[in-house]
């Protein structure tokens, strides 16, 4: 890997860390359900936006339901359960639970008849319960039933990505990239804005809360996915999955840095237990799965085929 493509994988870890303090930021203002629409809305028109200006086929009306379906499990619900944790959680305890995702993936894989889990894989999956279990159980802060039910929904999160995966890669074969990133947000945008009117802001939006929905949309989402768009292209999808190592890294150096929040030694080391059984389950980044991680997989498929073509 190049100079410059490390430094765009290490700049889209730095992205995507950052979105769970953006989160925690504007989700008290907004609201989880107000702050989910509009990321996913900007973040539709700035990428069909992009594929106008670049000339990119889209294709969308052929597949719009399974895009509903998509948007709603790899968008909607767990971004807005990650903000709706994040009304209590701080931002690098969310990163941290959020990078349970490759686990969850691999116990849902198994619960629908996937593949089963070796030793290898199932050391991993202990370990990273384990590393859970040591960043909530051991944690000197308070653990009441707001709390709990915030470590819950942040776990329910990675839980509806792991199942969002697995349709993804279902649904995307034959499907390029940039259409799937649009018809996922375009879905998810659709599904939530029903909901709009039940769950209005609960506080007079600010300007920090604002840029910080912008920031969600426009870098996070659509700019974050061009980058990782051309990293693919460039070293290939399986050395981009990587990021998924670095992501929960970066959310808390964030949290800390511009939140003031507190790490404690069980946040350390239940970040590190959960980082060894993510790659105890991946085999070296393959089979890591999520909203990034899917669409590496997916496009690993089609770096295959290419090449026996």
């Amino acid at each position: 890997m190049s100079r410059k493509d490390l430094s765009a994988l290490l700049l889209l870890a730095l992205i995507w860390g950052a979105s769970f303090l953006f989160m925690r930021i504007a989700s008290p203002v907004f609201g989880p359900v107000v702050t989910t629409e509009l990321r996913v809305a900007i973040a539709a028109g700035a990428l069909l936006l992009y594929a106008v200006l670049t000339r990119s086929p889209i294709g969308l009306r052929k597949r719009w339901k399974p895009f509903l379906l998509l948007g709603g499990l790899n968008a909607a619900l767990p971004f807005s359960l990650i903000c709706a944790a994040e009304l209590h959680l701080s931002a690098s305890l969310a990163a941290i639970l959020n990078a349970t995702t490759p686990i969850f993936a691999a116990l849902a894989a198994w619960g629908t008849g996937g593949e089963r889990p070796g030793l290898s894989k199932a050391a991993g999956l202990v370990l990273g319960l384990a590393g859970v279990g040591i960043l909530v159980g051991w944690s000197p802060e308070p653990m009441d039933k707001t709390m709990l039910y915030s470590v819950l929904f942040s776990l329910g999160a990675a839980l509806a990505y792991g199942f969002g995966g697995l349709y993804a890669a279902r649904v995307g074969k034959g499907v390029p990239p940039l259409t799937l990133a649009i018809g996922q947000q375009l879905g998810a945008a659709a599904l939530l804005l029903p909901l709009v009117a039940v769950f209005p802001p609960p506080e007079r939006p600010t300007m920090a809360a604002a840029l910080s929905v912008l920031c969600l949309s426009l870098i996070c989402t659509a700019f974050a996915y061009l980058l990782y768009f051309r990293l693919i292209a460039s070293v290939g999808a399986v050395k981009t999955v990587s990021v998924t190592f670095l992501v929960p890294v970066f959310g808390l150096v964030w949290g800390v840095i511009f939140l003031h929040e507190s790490v404690y030694l069980n946040t350390v080391a239940g970040l590190a237990i959960i980082l060894l059984g993510i790659a105890l389950i991946g085999g070296r980044f393959r089979k890591a799965v999520g909203q990034k991680g899917t669409l590496a997989r997916h496009l690993a498929k089609v770096e295959s085929e290419n090449a026996e073509l």
